[in-house]
């Protein structure tokens, strides 16, 4: 056995074993935590037989992320991919446009791109903060794009450039003040994609509230979940207006008549969801403590880890350490491959990031810039047990 991986074996299983201690079952890579007013919630909700997109749980739900986030709008919907759709149509993108999407993302967000009939344009990420490196997208739309009556072309292919989707990686805020300057010095609208970063914020402003449109996701394995669900985040009222409108089918309010404007969605959160939701929002500002104190202990054990390091929140940000990642510090897809099946066999759920976009079928001839840091972090990065339940387990 090569003696360089043995030891990254050890490094690893030792650092596990030291926060979670000696498994009995598989400890999952996230699960959602239900010990509030969920079963009250829900059973108020049945009781009401209001369970559809109509209720009181919708609005209230709406208005808790807003209070939270900051966000003068939210418009909640049925998942973050509805989400992503509805503010990239809102933000103006148009069928055959481009939208700038990191390489290093969830499929979701480049299939949001394609349901609006436009096309992902894949960028590289920063080492540090996992997202959208700034300065190597300025530097590529200036070999690439030019001012057009239309908006900013992209002179290879004759598109419209449309819009930029920076994601928020496992919650660790991306450099939103470096973005929006390139944005701004190219005219390109923002749609924040934080589905991942309920609880983080950059600079004191929480995530998904810099872009024109932000996005949330309450999948079942987020830090706290609705089932399935999303929503948009928006300090403009029109287009909160809007994105409600869209995505209740474009009915126009009536006593009993059914008159639709435009062609739309039935996204809406149904209110047995939505009540979920604000059973866990009442106890996320704990999840989120808990997450921090397990991201702690995994910082303290592979602070010098031969080998491996633990990737913490940048500078200036606040994290919510949805999902804690170590980093090989020589990427290695063989050594992260083989801490992968090591690691999984000795009862700890750990994953890699996902398969660049670009080396999907479907996304292998889109537009994209070279990716050199992504492929790193795809070589390097894996994904540990981070439940918040598990900050409970004694070292």
């Amino acid at each position: 056995m090569d003696p360089g991986v043995s030891s990254l074996d050890q490094v690893l299983l030792h650092g596990l074993q030291k926060v979670l201690g000696a498994p009995d079952r598989l400890i999952a890579l996230h699960e959602p935590e239900f010990g509030g007013n969920e079963s009250a919630l829900l059973q108020e909700c049945l009781n009401s037989t209001f369970v559809s997109s109509v209720g009181k749980y919708v609005d209230q739900f709406e208005a808790m992320l807003s209070e939270f986030t900051g966000a003068r709008h939210a418009v909640a919907v049925v998942n973050g991919t509805a989400a992503l759709h509805i503010a990239l149509k809102l933000a103006g993108v148009q069928v055959n446009d481009e939208v700038l999407v990191p390489a290093v993302c969830f499929v979701a967000t480049a299939n949001a791109v394609v349901h609006c009939g436009a096309v992902p344009h894949f960028v590289d990420s920063h080492f540090d903060n996992l997202g959208v490196d700034s300065s190597a997208l300025a530097e590529y739309l200036q070999a690439i794009a030019e001012p057009a009556p239309q908006g900013l072309r992209n002179r290879r292919t004759g598109r419209r450039i449309a819009a930029l989707v920076p994601m928020h990686t496992f919650g660790h805020p991306v450099d939103m003040a470096s973005l929006l300057e390139v944005s701004e010095r190219y005219g390109l609208p923002v749609v924040e994609d934080a589905a991942e970063s309920l609880g983080s914020t950059y600079q004191g402003q929480h995530t998904g509230t810099f872009g024109k449109l932000g996005v949330l996701s309450f999948n079942g394995n987020k830090i706290i979940t609705t089932g399935g669900g999303g929503a948009i985040l928006t300090n403009d009222a029109e287009l909160a207006r809007h994105a409600k409108h869209l995505t209740t089918t474009a009915k126009r309010p009536h006593r009993w008549e059914f008159f639709h404007d435009e062609v739309a969605w039935n996204y809406r959160l149904p209110n047995l969801n939505a009540a979920l939701g604000c059973a866990q929002m009442e106890r996320l500002q704990d999840l989120l403590a808990r997450k921090r104190e397990l991201a702690s202990r995994y910082l303290a054990v592979f602070e010098n880890g031969d080998g491996i390091r633990f990737i913490a929140e940048p500078a200036g940000c606040r994290s919510n350490y949805w999902l804690n990642s170590a980093r090989l510090e020589k990427p290695d897809m063989k050594a992260r491959d083989r801490l992968l099946t090591v690691a999984n066999d000795a009862g700890y759920q750990c994953r890699p990031i996902w398969t660049l976009l670009h080396k999907l079928p479907m996304y292998i001839d889109c537009p994209r810039a070279a990716l050199p840091v992504a492929e790193r972090l795809e070589a390097s990065l894996i994904n540990l047990p981070s439940s918040a339940k598990l900050a409970s387990l004694r070292q």
